[in-house]
């Protein structure tokens, strides 16, 4: 009888169109497919009855979750994502009329009877028993009106109140959850995510041009890093705000060693809860994304009541490329069932527009797209180094969540499928007097 692994690498030809570009090794041990290719291994026959069930990212993201489907060791994560890519894009930019090859063209062919068959056998080595429940990690979808008060609540709890331990392992000290800024290191030297994440906290700062006693607001303040670095370094009362208890509770720590108490404010609040304006500046780093395109507007609009006139707003967000038809956009489903839950992502013109609406003036945009595929790689090295460790500290299940999703956000921040920018925009007031300097960018360290 022929092995597991090449029955599976030829029937899974047989459905999407194309040899599958990585080598398989089945939990028979069996292994097929091209020699030297990354190996993913198929550990149990639960991982098929997944994908049929649920065919596409999704399936996949359960049966990787629940350890069914692996890789052969650390890094090779990466080189199995870049070869699985073309089956979850179809679309080859290359190519004027890309071939109808992948998951999504395997399902519109559903009626082809070789097709039907092929699903049928694979159905069959899979075990034909009903769908395997979803690991206990993907969140339980959300009933009723996206963004309200409450849903927005569970929906950062489910990301980020997994335990401060567990952050402390990914992020390492700086506990900051957001793109590094690499500045070319001394000679000699290599940079570590340690400075990176000082240069970039450094780098708001400068931008937002900070002054001692001025008023700064921080929305999603994390674990306090920044509003940490602004009242030390440049001396302002910083009020920081998250929906993340955790995060609260370990942020009033940090504000209390570093006897700050009498600078720093962390609040557990809603940024609709806000109403003790005016700001000198504000910060938003790495928050709009869980916003929701119905509510960026009334975002940008209470942003915008907070500052005082000439108050500087700094906006770092990730963007998305944009599609031809933006109203046919769809969340993506791994990262909505297991990592942020009802987050969504716009192209960088959208917020730029927005922001205008609501009345500001956009000054700066910087793209920071390949520091962010640095940042998640040095994430995911902490990650692999201490990955039993995670595992205890959170779950088994989670600590994979968070290999996978860092990895193929790493890999989309290369291949530009995604960015990261940030925007500074003031709220100029009518005499038109910015307050920014004629020399462009003067924030840059000498």
């Amino acid at each position: 009888m022929t092995d597991v692994a090449s029955r599976l690498s030829a029937l899974t030809e047989r459905m999407l169109g194309a040899p599958l570009p990585v080598r398989i090794r089945a939990w028979d041990g069996s292994e097929a497919g091209p020699p030297g290719a990354p190996v993913l291994r198929v550990r149990h026959r639960r991982a098929l009855r997944r994908f049929l069930w649920r065919p596409g990212e999704l399936g996949l993201a359960r049966a990787w979750v629940a350890g069914e489907l692996d890789t052969d060791g650390d890094g090779e994560l990466y080189g199995l994502l870049e070869r699985l890519a073309g089956l979850m894009w179809e679309r080859n930019e290359s190519e004027e009329e890309p071939p109808a090859r992948g998951v999504r063209a395997a399902l519109a062919r559903v009626r082809d009877p070789d097709l039907r068959a092929a699903a049928r056998e694979l159905l069959a080595l899979g075990g034909a028993l009903p769908p395997p429940a979803p690991p206990a990690e993907e969140r339980r979808r959300g009933f009723g009106v996206r963004h309200t008060r409450v849903r927005d609540r569970k929906a950062i709890s489910h990301h980020y109140d997994v335990g401060n331990d567990f952050y402390e392992l990914v992020l390492g000290p700086s506990m900051v959850y957001s793109c590094a800024y690499w500045e070319p290191a001394a000679p000699g030297t290599t940079p570590t995510l340690e400075d990176a994440q000082r240069a970039k906290l450094d780098l708001v700062c400068r931008k937002l041009a900070l002054r001692k006693g001025g008023r700064l607001l921080d929305v999603g303040c994390g674990w306090g890093s920044l509003v940490l670095h602004a009242a030390r370094e440049y001396g302002v009362r910083a009020v920081g705000i998250t929906l993340s208890q955790e995060q609260a509770t370990y942020a009033r720590k940090r504000v209390a060693e570093e006897g700050l108490t009498d600078r720093v404010e962390i609040r557990v609040q809603d940024y609709r809860e806000v109403c003790d304006g005016p700001y000198d500046a504000i910060s938003s780093i790495g928050m709009a994304e869980h916003v929701g395109r119905e509510r960026y507007r009334l975002y940008a609009d209470d942003l915008y009541g907070l500052l005082r006139p000439g108050g500087r707003l700094l906006n770092h967000q990730i963007g998305r490329r944009p599609v031809t038809d933006e109203s046919a956009y769809e969340v993506d489903e791994f990262i909505d069932a297991y990592v942020f839950p009802d987050g969504e992502l716009a192209p960088v013109g959208q917020t730029v527009a927005v922001l205008e609406e609501a009345g500001f003036e956009v000054r700066d945009l910087e793209s920071l797209r390949e520091h962010y595929a640095l940042t998640l790689r040095a994430w995911v090295a902490n990650l692999e180094a201490a990955f039993g460790e995670a595992a205890r500290l959170t779950s088994y299940g989670r600590a994979r969540v968070w290999r996978l999703y860092m990895a193929a956000s790493a890999l989309a921040f290369e291949h530009n499928r995604i960015g990261i920018n940030q925007i500074l925009a003031v709220r100029t007031p009518p005499d038109g007097a910015s307050g920014l300097p004629l020399r462009t960018r003067e924030w840059r360290a000498a």
